[in-house]
């Protein structure tokens, strides 16, 4: 390929063994900048893929002087071998772990009453955090916050119970031959950071550095002493903040350099791009290609349908099987499928061991809190969704979903479509616009409230998945918002 300016100011600031951090936008080629860099260098590096398909694809097109890899698999080789009789030890409930451990008792905190079912998965979740963090000992904000009980005080009732056993399980977990707890790849991982280990490399590539975890960013940065960091990824593609990870390349201490020329689409969807990118702020604009035809309006044959929950793509899921569609949703529907019998198990009467219904006496009990809880009310598209339809029906159609490559239409969440693109997209319709503020603009409307910033970043990645046409859908309520219109221009 002949490199654009960008990719070329990009590698010479690496080979002049700048720490680099670049910006690179949706569609503008990270890989292939990543590789240019790589071959024209004798030097050694690694390249820390952020899962292992990405890694496997990395090898065939890096040179064998750069050896693409997962953090994972570079803490397996250094300790994680040490465990492979525990990796594949069969997986038992987590009651049956917390009861080895001792969690024997129920808890009351407040008005609720907590299962050892309960406080078992709790702690589970407190070493699993632990883990994804940089931190050298497990503390109260490492144990997560379950529904009904958010309160500061009573969240600290549950942290002052939770983290002795949680502090007992990471010891069984540093056994390398046996122990209570079920072993798996974030615990070596973890072992392998609490070391400071020295990665054997003349300079480190980091992909999508903008939802890296802690723990992650901690390896690689200890390296700076002796390798020469280069991270690149999307600061406005940053979408997994809520489960621990982080953007490190805001504050990073090097050359800051951007690729923002995107091949994927052409001029019109990068406006629409630009549109959310300036409204979260992002250091980047993009420049579509102009010989790649894009358009954007309409469609009512999509290839993909993007929504914003997992509850949205099950309710778009049912409505296509009903009109007769081949449909596939990717990451499959094993998920919602558990959700609906943890549903149907309230509705029957019946507690749940599901994490995010599991302290709900009943379906009457869900229902209130949905509704009438500031918390809960992310919970009320499931509670609409089983109303509707009925746990079985929803069971039924996850069980007719067929692969993509039988599809006649993929359905998929935003957050799993990242990294993904297709030619033809439409955002559903669950993207709901801001709540009105309590001012009123000079004709007398409410003012709608700021779009929150994760949103905007979902948003951006969502309208960044086509190719040649995009239908903006559910997200069309901000051409009336105070924050989108008129769109910003290209800089």
């Amino acid at each position: 390929m002949t490199p654009t300016d960008e990719q070329t100011a990009a590698a010479d600031a690496f080979h002049a063994g700048y720490h680099l951090a670049l910006q690179a936008g949706a569609g503008t080629g990270k890989t292939s900048t990543l590789a240019l860099l790589a071959h024209a260098t004798k030097l050694r590096g690694r390249y820390l893929a952020y899962n292992r398909a990405i890694a496997q694809e990395a090898r065939t097109r890096f040179p064998p002087n750069v050896q693409p890899k997962t953090a994972h698999g570079l803490a397996y080789a250094a300790v994680g071998h040490r465990y492979t009789q525990r990796l594949n030890a069969p997986r038992r409930p987590a009651w049956q772990t917390g009861q080895a451990l001792g969690l024997t008792k129920p808890l009351r905190i407040g008005e609720r009453v907590l299962s050892p079912k309960t406080l078992s998965y709790a702690m589970l979740r407190t070493v699993s955090r632990f883990c994804h963090s940089a931190d050298t000992d497990i503390t109260d904000h490492h144990v997560p916050y379950l529904r009904g009980l958010e309160d500061h005080d009573l969240h600290r009732q549950l942290a002052q119970h939770i983290v002795p056993f949680a502090t007992k399980a990471w010891a069984d977990l540093r056994h390398p031959d046996e122990g209570k707890v079920r072993f798996d790849h974030d615990h070596y991982l973890k072992i392998w950071a609490l070391t400071d280990p020295k990665i054997d490399a003349d300079f480190l590539l980091l992909d999508e550095a903008q939802d890296t975890n802690p723990v992650v960013e901690q390896i690689f940065l200890a390296q700076r002493g002796h390798a020469q960091l280069v991270m690149v990824g999307d600061s406005a593609q940053a979408i997994y903040e809520w489960r621990g990870a982080k953007d490190v390349m805001t504050g990073f201490d090097g050359t800051c350099l951007a690729l923002s020329q995107s091949f994927r689409f052409g001029p019109p969807l990068a406006e629409e791009a630009n549109r959310w990118l300036a409204i979260t702020e992002a250091p980047i604009r993009l420049t579509g290609t102009p010989t790649v035809p894009t358009e954007l309006g309409p469609l009512t044959q999509p290839d993909a349908l993007l929504c914003r929950t997992n509850v949205g793509a099950m309710t778009q899921v049912m409505n296509l099987l009903a009109a007769g569609h081949r449909v596939a949703l990717v990451g499959g529907g094993d998920s919602l499928r558990t959700l609906a019998l943890a549903a149907r198990d309230l509705k029957e009467g019946r507690r749940t061991g599901h994490p995010e219904l599991v302290l709900f006496a009943s379906w009457g009990d869900l229902q209130d809190y949905a509704a009438h809880d500031p918390a809960g009310r992310d919970l009320q598209p499931l509670v609409d969704l089983v109303d509707t339809h009925g746990t079985h029906a929803i069971v039924t159609a996850i069980a007719h979903l067929v692969p993509e490559n039988r599809a006649g239409v993929t359905v998929s969440t935003a957050h799993r479509a990242k990294g993904r693109e297709w030619p033809r997209v439409k955002i559903a319709d669950d993207f709901t616009p801001p709540n009105d503020s309590d001012q009123q603009d000079a004709t007398g409307r409410p003012v709608p409230r700021p779009i929150d910033n994760a949103e905007a970043r979902l948003a951006y990645v969502a309208v960044t998945r086509a190719r040649h046409r995009l239908d903006i859908g559910g997200l069309s309520w901000i051409h009336d918002h105070p924050e989108g219109t008129p769109a910003p221009q290209r800089s």
